[in-house]
Formats: C-alpha cells, sequence, structure tokens
C-alpha cells in the first residue's frame, strides 16, 4: 500500500478521535452547567424519572446523581439480566446517552410531572403558535414579518425565574432543557461541519467510505468530505428519509458514534491504521479460543 495512503488514513481516523473527544468534553462541560445550575431544584423535586421504556431506564435522584439500567445477555446462562447502576458524573453519562436525548428526557420529564400539556417543539408547530401558516414562506422583505411572528412566540414563553413549588421548578428546568437540547444540536452540527471541512482534502483519495450498512441505516462518508445518511424511521411507513446536512444528520446520530464508528470503519478496511486494534482482536481471539478449550467439567485442560 502507498505510504503517503496510510498517511492520509491515519491523519483521518486521528482526527476522527480527537473529534469524538472534543466532542466529549463540551458535552459533559455543558451538561455539568446544567446540573450545576438546577441542582437545588432536582433536589426540592425529589429526582426524576428521565427514561422509562422498558428495557431502557434513566432517573436522577435529589443528590443529582443518575441511575441507569442496562439489559445484556449473560454468557453462561443465555439468560438476559437487567441490572440498575450509578452514575456519578456528567462525563460518563455523556458516553452512555446523546446529550440531546437527555436534554429532551429533562424537558418531557419536567413536562409531565407538572401535568402540562405537550409544548410545539417541529417548526410548523411553533409557526402555527405564531400565527403563520406552514406554507408561507419568506423573502428578505419579509424579515419585518418574520421576526414579528418570532417575537410574538418568544413572548408567549413564560420567564425562567426562581422556584415556589413543584410545578415553577419543573416549568424552569423544562425550559433550560428546551433551550440546552438546541445548543446541544447545534452544536453537534458544528462539530460535523468542522470535521467535513477538515477531512475535505482527504477523503478524495478514499473515495466513499461506509460508515454504517445496517437494515434501518446507511452512513456514508463521501469522496467530498461530506457524510450522507438514509434511515428507515419507524413511523416512516417505510420510507427512507436521506440525511445530507449536519442538522439532519444529528436528529439520528450521536457525533461520539459517528467519530468512533469512522475510526471503527477505517480501521477494518485498513488495519495498518490502528495496529493497537489489532493486537487487541488478536487477544481477545486468544481468550476465546482458550475459553472453548474446556472438558466435560467445563474446566480448561
Amino acid at each position: 500500500m502507498d505510504v503517503s495512503r496510510n498517511s492520509m488514513l491515519g491523519e483521518l481516523a486521528s482526527d476522527a478521535a480527537d473529534e469524538r473527544t472534543d466532542f466529549i468534553v463540551q458535552a459533559t462541560e455543558q451538561l455539568s452547567k446544567f446540573l450545576d445550575r438546577n441542582r437545588e431544584r432536582i433536589k426540592e423535586l425529589g429526582g426524576l424519572t428521565l427514561i422509562d421504556d422498558d428495557p431502557d431506564y434513566l432517573s436522577i435522584a435529589p443528590d443529582s446523581t443518575f441511575r441507569v439500567r442496562s439489559r445484556y445477555e449473560d454468557a453462561v446462562t443465555r439468560e438476559w439480566v437487567s441490572e440498575t447502576e450509578v452514575v456519578e458524573s456528567a462525563a460518563e453519562l455523556v458516553e452512555l446517552y446523546n446529550p440531546v436525548e437527555i436534554f429532551a428526557s429533562f424537558a418531557e420529564a419536567a413536562r409531565e410531572a407538572a401535568g402540562m400539556a405537550p409544548q410545539p417543539t417541529a417548526a410548523d408547530d411553533l409557526m402555527d403558535t405564531a400565527g403563520v401558516a406552514p406554507e408561507e414562506t419568506f423573502t428578505l422583505g419579509d424579515e419585518a414579518a418574520y421576526a414579528g411572528a418570532a417575537d410574538d412566540w418568544a413572548a408567549g414563553q413564560p420567564a425562567v425565574g426562581d422556584a415556589d413549588d413543584d410545578e415553577s421548578a419543573a416549568l424552569a428546568i423544562y425550559n433550560l432543557a428546551l433551550d440546552f437540547q438546541e445548543r446541544s444540536q447545534a452544536s453537534e452540527a458544528r462539530l460535523l461541519d468542522q470535521f467535513e471541512e477538515a477531512v475535505g482534502r482527504l477523503a478524495g483519495r478514499l473515495g466513499d467510505l461506509i460508515i454504517v450498512d445496517d437494515e434501518d441505516e446507511r452512513l456514508i462518508l463521501g469522496s467530498a468530505g461530506r457524510f450522507r445518511a438514509e434511515v428507515l424511521p419507524e413511523d416512516s411507513n417505510g420510507e427512507w428519509r436521506e440525511l445530507t446536512e449536519p442538522e439532519e444528520i444529528v436528529e439520528f446520530y450521536d457525533p461520539t458514534d459517528i467519530f468512533g464508528d469512522l475510526a471503527d470503519a477505517l480501521a477494518e478496511a485498513f488495519p495498518s491504521v490502528a495496529p493497537d486494534a489489532e493486537d487487541d482482536d488478536r487477544d481477545d481471539a486468544e481468550v476465546d479460543a482458550a475459553g472453548d478449550a474446556t472438558d466435560s467439567n467445563g474446566r480448561q485442560p
């Protein structure tokens, strides 16, 4: 293989790993600030259940630690086992959950706990709330009308202040969660933009690189250095949705996973760019082989 090609692949893999680390650091800082600002509210509320979809479960305790339930297949009994563990830091949590999902879960849990009606979040819903029909479009000459509609909607939103009771605390957390969800999505989209700009010169040498290819999703880094994806949402009635912009891609993908999967795809296609991973695979294979070499009583010879 051409040495320059290996060099470019190594740079690409390294850049993906760096972006993943950078994203985790930024997401951790953002979530930590959110938790610090709402620590007293969460304590007064006695904690919140954020996700409760069997087997997925996530809750935050009054001391701002998290409870996470995981489900795995026992290698010996071949039975599915559920375990609940305590996650004490934001850094640990963003390794397990997309920050966008965390903030969205806070918003939904707070609103549900307060007995509030669903809040419009989609673009069409927001425009309807502001009295603007979805089919209406704006030109440069309509900036004043658009600004007015946005102001009308914003004016109807409750201000975030101190909480006097459970409902006001839930409302304050809800609004902050929505705000940080939007910031998180924007931050994720910017990360993809920055990565695409950085790898544009290198990606052309590789052509299209398939990162994920499953029955309901496909993710590719194109030869132009841009991500594109196709997904099959559960409510799409079998119709695939094409994603070409970072803002669309982060609705379905966590950049942490994208960069990690990209690095894995490169290491699989070009083992020489990640010799450590190849050694780890060899060690795992040796361990598996040793585990299979047992007698009738389950002992290794």
